[in-house]
């Protein structure tokens, strides 16, 4: 894990998201500009920022959406980073082959260099989120990246609700978790089910910066999005937040405003926890090979 002197300023982009793509990009790129005006070193935009979230119906032509890595938005995104000698997170609708796309982020050094790729490792398929029928699920592993100001791993919205892979990625060194989101509620399901679900989304997360001794970022969009075909629309909760080592929230945005979200990431400060609460030195590795298994089936062979 990277230590430095000085504690690092991180910025989550929690924008409103239009139809149109262009504006989508220009958009990011003065937000962007804005948070390292601010002092942010590392900056991550929300999942899909380019679009309104497409997978609300299957659609056939939204495939058209998809971009390869070479894209004219990535190359600015490379080049922004490396003028503004930033970190940044640019997820991205992917396409690799005729067939073949996937739910992505680039990571962008402060020199403009590829410090790191990830690609979405668990694909939801619900009601207004079909990514199944759009996304491979992810082939590149769960990692951290080295970057010029410490040592991140970014995951990508449903893959934030999954222990295993915040473990995952703490383990091989990240001080820092990023998890680019679009989620929010159903019109109809909000009064009844709204606040438990939105409460649910934060603890999760804010239990693996617990469980991790690390820090959380999540960065989330905002706006009520509806297109043809999709009759109900979803209202994009917002509240991006960056949750301490302890779980504790340093930072949070509304659920209805555009917000630069920013806060101070103190590297030592992960070491003190771990310290204190040993929860590595502590794991039984030895028996933990069931986490490979779906589900323990054998557990009246056990006595179970």
């Amino acid at each position: 894990m990277n230590h430095t002197d000085q504690p690092t300023r991180i910025a989550v982009i929690q924008p409103r998201v239009l139809e149109d793509p262009v504006i989508n990009q220009e958009h990011a790129v003065d937000l962007i500009a804005r948070a390292s005006e601010n002092g942010a070193k590392i900056i991550c935009l929300p999942e899909l920022y380019r679009t309104h979230y497409f997978c609300r119906v299957e659609s056939f032509s939204r495939f058209d959406l998809a971009v390869l890595e070479n894209h004219p938005t990535l190359v600015e995104m490379r080049d922004l980073a490396s003028r503004l000698q930033v970190v940044l997170i640019v997820p991205f609708f992917e396409r690799v082959a005729p067939g073949l796309y996937y739910n992505s982020a680039v990571i962008y050094d402060a020199d403009g260099s590829v410090a790191g790729r990830y690609r979405k490792t668990h694909i939801p398929d619900d009601p207004g989120y079909y990514e199944k029928y759009y996304f491979t699920p992810g082939d590149l592993g769960i990692r951290a990246f080295n970057t010029a100001y410490g040592q991140i791993a970014v995951l990508i919205c449903w893959d934030q609700w999954y222990p295993e892979a915040a473990r995952l990625a703490a383990l091989d060194g990240a001080g820092i978790l990023f998890y680019p989101t679009a989620i929010g509620w159903h019109p109809s399901e909000k009064e009844r089910y709204g606040t438990v679900q939105r409460e649910a989304w934060m603890t999760v997360q804010r239990g693996h910066a617990v469980a991790n001794a690390c820090y959380v970022a999540a960065a989330n969009r905002v706006g009520f999005e509806q297109s043809e075909g999709d009759p109900a629309g979803i209202e994009f909760w917002g509240t991006s937040f960056v949750a301490g080592p302890q779980g504790q929230v340093l930072a949070c945005a509304g659920d209805a405003e555009e917000t630069i979200l920013f806060a101070d990431v103190d590297w030592g400060e992960i070491e003190t926890v771990r310290r204190n609460w040993p929860f590595l030195r502590d794991r039984r590795v030895d028996l933990y090979g069931d986490l490979t298994r779906r589900w323990r089936e054998q557990r009246a062979e056990n006595g179970g």
